[in-house]
């Protein structure tokens, strides 16, 4: 699966080091910048680079990701989300009590945005994660599916044309 990265210089290493790890989950990675490290730069035009290769892949039938880096991960989702077909889910660590379901499934957040929502772009808080919880996260995002569950296509066909 074709995967692409961005982030500013707030997650630009750690960025770096995702690309090669991605790459040796099996995927073909794509570094969508930022390329070299400024602390002056500015993430909405860097994360849009990875966000319009998202979309335009959801347009043309392509499953491919996009996993985005910043401080908090919340103003890249928000750029990310401006763009049709993508939905992009913010993690920053593990939620504080265990999320339950509808059929009563105890799931993590990384699973039910995968399962539930299809997101197919992935914005973590790098001032909140260890290099180690990102690539575990990282790792298990990339390998869950979407359920297909009626009620979930249903969902985000409404949310892709509201």
């Amino acid at each position: 699966m074709k995967v692409y990265l961005a982030s500013d210089h707030g997650g630009f290493e750690m960025k770096n080091k995702l690309v090669a790890f991605v790459a040796s989950l099996g995927h073909e990675a794509e570094d969508c910048g930022a390329f070299v490290y400024d602390v002056q730069d500015d993430y909405p035009a860097i994360i849009a680079n990875a966000a319009r290769k998202v979309s335009a892949d959801a347009a043309n039938g392509l499953d491919s990701k996009g996993i985005i880096l910043g401080g908090s991960g919340q103003g890249e989702a928000i750029v990310a989300n401006r763009f049709r077909g993508v939905r992009a889910a913010v993690y920053y660590g593990p939620a504080q009590r265990p999320q339950t379901d509808a059929a009563g499934n105890v799931i993590d957040i990384i699973t039910s945005t995968r399962m539930h929502n299809d997101a197919n772009m992935l914005s973590l808080g790098g001032r909140f994660l260890t290099e180690s919880e990102i690539e575990d996260v990282v790792k298990a995002w990339l390998s869950v599916p979407f359920s297909g569950e009626a009620r979930h296509s249903r969902r985000i066909a409404q949310i892709d044309n509201p």
